[in-house]
């Protein structure tokens, strides 16, 4: 991820460590302009300060301006945009950056660090830690033990969002907590096919009612199934929607007021880069999401998506989905995602 960005640090800071070339060079008079007597004074007082300067040149200070600030911020700024940083979010790193080193003094032999550090900072900022998935439930499950734990999944077709929820399923398992699928996508041809392969392969119930079934409907009976049997979560599989039909969003909506959910997660693929930032923001819009899953982060070299989504929509990265297996699902770690950037070295 910003593989190139290490080396464009680098060599920017390079170029400003050098700026002060030129402002080390101190011009002695010619003789014949100033009485001899002058000239001799002047010439050592001359030598002085240059001997001094050299000195406070190796271990002094430099400081960035903000002309040549915008000359490498550009270059920067398009290293971000490469790397599918939303447009918004490059121009909020640039100006967070710009505030935090433009005519401030640093040692010249730190100032490599000193931005690499400015850019560390900016990035844990703009990312939210995720919370606990498993510590949520445990808590509801403490305090109401008929009430199951309600988990609302969305996002458009293709995000990988009905093997997320097998995922997230299998993992919530493993930590001892019952759970049962609701199939409310009744849209799509397959969808509810698709959903029992997942249960039938985990041991999970699917609660359905068929293609042109009302979703709100297929959620409130799963809702019910999973206390009168005692089961502790409710996973919700909705039809996968664009962000743009807002009569579909409409119907999303109807889902959340109906059922209640206890979190809402929106499922993304890593690779798209704007799309994927369009689409969170929407669905964040419509029903308020309250945390995110980006698929396909194996193959997403660039990272971009993951620092966009959480800056447009201020709310965590849960997980990153790496493969198409059960198992292939990290908690994401904001800590690691900025040591892979390569600001954390």
């Amino acid at each position: 991820m910003f593989h190139k960005l290490k080396e464009k640090l680098k060599s920017w800071t390079s170029k400003i460590s050098k700026k002060t070339a030129k402002e080390d060079y101190v011009e002695i008079p010619k003789k014949s302009e100033i009485k001899e007597q002058e000239y001799a004074l002047d010439a050592e007082k001359i030598k002085k300060e240059g001997f001094f300067k050299k000195i406070t040149t190796k271990i002094g200070k430099v400081k960035i301006s903000e002309k040549e600030f915008e000359i490498y911020s550009e270059e920067l700024e398009m290293l971000l945009l490469e790397n599918n940083v939303a447009v918004e979010v490059a121009e909020k790193i640039i100006s967070e950056l710009k505030l935090r080193i433009v005519g401030k003094e640093f040692l010249k032999k730190e100032i490599e660090e000193v931005i690499k550090d400015c850019f560390k900072e900016i990035i844990e900022e703009i990312l939210i830690s995720p919370f606990d998935v498993v510590e949520k439930v445990k808590e509801k499950v403490a305090e109401q033990a008929k009430e199951p734990y309600v988990i609302l999944f969305c996002g458009i077709n293709g995000s990988g969002k009905t093997t997320t929820i097998a995922k997230i399923a299998r993992f919530l398992k493993e930590n001892k907590f019952s759970c049962v699928f609701a199939a409310a996508d009744t849209f799509r041809a397959a969808s509810i096919e698709q959903l029992r392969k997942h249960g039938d392969k985990l041991g999970i119930k699917v609660i359905s009612q068929g293609y042109g079934a009302d979703p709100a409907a297929v959620c409130f009976d799963a809702i019910q199934y999973a206390k009168k049997n005692f089961i502790n979560c409710v996973l919700i599989d909705t039809a996968g929607r664009m962000h743009t039909a807002k009569n579909l969003l409409k119907e999303m909506e109807k889902i959340v007021k109906v059922c209640k959910p206890d979190l809402k997660i929106f499922v993304g693929e890593s690779i798209t880069g704007n799309d994927a930032i369009e689409q969170a923001r929407s669905f964040d819009w419509a029903i308020g999401i309250d945390g995110i899953v980006l698929t396909k982060a194996d193959i997403d070299e660039k990272g971009g998506t993951a620092l966009s989504v959480g800056y447009v929509t201020k709310k965590p990265i849960l997980y990153l989905g790496t493969g198409q297996e059960y198992n292939r699902i990290i908690v994401f770690d904001k800590q690691k995602f900025i040591k892979d950037l390569g600001l954390d070295e």
